[in-house]
């Protein structure tokens, strides 16, 4: 647990100095913060996503699209920002930007696979060198994101908690099947998700990422079936 209550708080320092920076910076030195954070993301993306390459390409698009439906199917995104915006009537009220900042943050802080992979590691050897590496980039992410969005990036800190900590602590059950391909794939696909917010960072399409969530879990669980029919 000590590398994700490291991670939570970077999170929380970094949206305190963005949010400080914010309220400073013109609107439009703003959102060349939030398209470089966009770039930088897209590129983080693709790097990921290219690892299909150590595993079977189709089993990443079969994922994406497989996950797509199931989370369309049942409205992930819809009842994630349906949650953002109950917290935002508590406590940002009219106009506050707190749901599209405690939606957006979580996404780009939960989705790669090093909080996946590095809470594995930490909760099985105790080593959270992968999650102090995440816990730096999150830092720097959250100064970028508070900056334009507020202080609502903080509140994903509660996410990295939840989904980090869960990990790590059920690790010895999680990590024996998320080796060699299996880790490639969801590795890959989760590539894929995070080039999805890249895009909705950039302003260049509002992809609904949250409906492909399902797809970090189908896409080792592809890998699984493909090889139980070899």
């Amino acid at each position: 647990m000590t590398g994700t209550l490291i991670n939570v708080a970077t999170v929380l320092a970094g949206t305190l100095v963005g949010t400080l920076l914010g309220a400073r910076l013109p609107e439009g030195l703003q959102r060349r913060v939030l398209a470089g954070l966009g770039l930088v993301t897209l590129v983080l993306g693709v790097d990921y996503a290219l690892v299909w390459r150590e595993t079977n390409p189709l089993i990443v698009l079969g994922a994406v699209l497989i996950g797509g439906i199931v989370g369309e199917a049942v409205g992930i995104e819809r009842r994630l920002e349906s949650l953002g915006d109950a917290i935002q009537r508590r406590l940002g009220g009219e106009g506050s930007t707190v749901s599209e900042a405690f939606f957006t943050a979580s996404l780009l802080f939960c989705v790669g696979p090093l909080a996946v992979v590095g809470s594995i590691q930490d909760g099985l050897t105790g080593d959270y060198s992968a999650l102090a590496t995440k816990a730096l980039l999150d830092g720097f992410a959250a100064i970028a994101l508070a900056s334009t969005l507020g202080w609502g990036v903080g509140l994903a800190a509660v996410t990295v908690l939840m989904l980090q900590g869960g990990l790590a602590l059920g690790a010895g059950a999680v990590a024996p099947l998320l080796r060699g391909e299996a880790l490639a794939a969801l590795t890959s696909a989760g590539g894929i998700l995070i080039i999805g917010i890249s895009l909705r960072l950039l302003d260049v399409r509002d992809v609904k990422v949250g409906n492909f969530l399902p797809a970090l879990v189908v896409a080792p669980a592809l890998v699984g079936l493909v090889a139980a029919f070899r």
